[in-house]
């Protein structure tokens, strides 16, 4: 069990709260616009790394509801906001349950015992009064602009809701998906609702569709607690439960409340709930949109949500994100995901030892694998193992390290990926399904992709011809004198 970690957060204002109290948090109060101007601040807030917090803007043109933005945007604060002092301890955590262990002794045990009972508390909990419907607005009275909901980029098609947790049931089996969308804002109670081809949004529209069904209800949360967030854009797989999986991560059942004019559940400490339903055969233009490639996405077709009741807390609080050129706070959340999903990767792929997604291969372009080499092809054999996994199948660049190399220093990497490897004999190059976003390939969600081996060649494992060279490392002795005498040098660099 881990302990002497932050509590679990009922609600985002629980969040904010601990934020607040740890110096984690600012408030603006002047007035600005939702309108690129709170985009231009936050970019350069999660940019720099001295002065990166989480921004509470209490003053938006236009609307009496304040934005939070940034405030999954570090390592520290993604980790509170999942109970957690480090994202090491998130990967170490689902460790214990994909892993689990003979115990060695009675205390042992009785932890095993604690961990294994800690899975019949993920269901969630439904209540019947919920804070998110202490307003509630249906018909003539649904009004989306007057939420200060953000333009982010000059080029944008419009405002987009950027952080919700888009709730859809399959019209199969019955069972839910939550998924982290963008909302292109239309008027009053019409939006674009950008779900792609691999998420399981669209699966629930394909479905409805080929059922004949002319509405696919709706539901989406904005503001929920901080775990509730993340799980949303969690690449789960398919029939794991998103609401249940956040349930797991807090430590707390999460309560869930019906709706009021769908037959959906959302999380009862939301702010701000929508309600609507879609047309799986109805489809308008959504877009440009300033996307987390560092590039604008096109406008293309996407369904429309019709949006039928508004409901809220009293006096809610709108919480969104930007994407763009990272690093940003999306970034976070992809660490998160990393880290959180590096022990079921070691299930199926025993070798790995760590991968990291660089900020700069903004999660789809590069995954860097590290890995015990102890055959002939091992290198070749990860590559394709990763490119049939969940959502690693859209991954553009896998390079593959020795076990030695850390993964997550960029500069270490291209080290050994540059110092190692032959064009012509350690490159893979296939094609295949790639992310929707990828605007280099010459077929939507679909082009070109690179395996690179960029292991150390051996005479027994890869038949290399020649000898490989050692690398250049003082003994161990010397860099203990050294540290041992360094402040008798009299310099200031260590």
């Amino acid at each position: 069990m881990f302990q002497n970690t932050p509590k679990s957060y009922k609600n985002l204002r629980e969040f904010i709260a601990h934020l607040e109290r740890h110096g984690e948090l600012k408030r603006i109060a002047v007035p600005v616009s939702a309108e690129l101007e709170i985009t231009e601040i936050t970019d350069r807030v999660s940019k720099n790394p001295k002065q990166n917090f989480a921004l509470l803007f209490e003053n938006v043109h236009g609307s009496n509801i304040p934005v939070l933005i940034n405030s999954l945007g570090s390592a520290k604060r993604m980790a509170w906001a999942l109970g957690m002092n480090d994202l090491e301890d998130l990967r170490r955590r689902m460790a214990s349950l994909a892993r689990p262990e003979v115990p060695r002794s009675f205390p042992e045990t009785f932890n095993k015992i604690g961990e294994l009972a800690e899975l019949v508390r993920y269901r969630p909990k439904m209540v019947t009064k919920a804070p998110c419907q202490e307003i509630v607005l249906t018909g003539s009275q649904v009004d989306l602009t007057r939420l200060p909901i953000l333009k982010c980029w000059p080029d944008d098609g419009g405002p987009y809701i950027t952080l919700p947790m888009v709730i859809s049931r399959d019209p199969q089996r019955g069972t839910r998906n939550v998924g982290m969308y963008r909302i292109q804002v239309y008027d009053r109670n019409t939006a674009g609702m950008h779900w792609q081809i691999h998420k399981g949004g669209t699966e629930h529209q394909r479905i409805a569709q080929a059922k004949g069904q002319k509405r696919l209800e709706v539901a989406v949360a904005i503001g929920c607690d901080p775990a509730s967030i993340y799980a949303g854009s969690a690449p789960l797989p398919p029939g794991i439960d998103e609401i249940m999986f956040a349930g797991w991560l807090r430590r707390e059942r999460v309560e869930l409340v019906k709706c009021q004019t769908v037959d959906l559940e959302v999380p009862a400490q939301a702010e701000i709930v929508l309600e609507g339903w879609v047309d799986p055969t109805e489809q308008r233009l959504e877009g440009p949109f300033g996307d987390h490639t560092g590039f604008y996405s096109l406008a293309d077709l996407y369904p429309v949500l019709h949006v039928e009741a508004l409901t809220m807390r009293r006096k809610p609080i709108y919480v969104t994100t930007i994407v763009g050129r990272p690093p940003q706070e999306d970034y976070w959340l992809g660490k998160a995901t990393e880290r959180l999903f590096l022990p079921l990767i070691q299930l199926i792929v025993p070798e790995v030892v760590d991968y990291s997604m660089p900020a700069a291969g903004t999660f789809h372009n590069l995954v860097v694998v590290s890995i015990k080499k102890r055959f002939p092809g091992q290198a070749r054999k990860v590559i394709y193992a990763l490119w049939g996994l969940m959502l690693l199948s859209l991954a553009k660049y896998i390079w593959i390290v020795d076990e030695d190399v850390n993964v997550h220093n960029l500069d270490e990497v291209l080290f050994h990926v540059l110092s190692n490897t032959d064009p012509n004999r350690d490159l893979i190059i296939t094609e295949g399904p790639l992310d929707a976003l990828d605007h280099a390939a010459n077929h939507f969600a679909y082009g070109g992709k690179m395996g690179v081996d960029a292991t150390r060649k051996t005479q027994n494992l890869d038949r290399f011809p020649r000898e490989w060279p050692q690398d250049i490392r003082m003994s161990p002795e010397i860099i203990d004198l050294v540290n041992q005498r360094w402040s008798t040098y009299r310099l200031s660099v260590r």
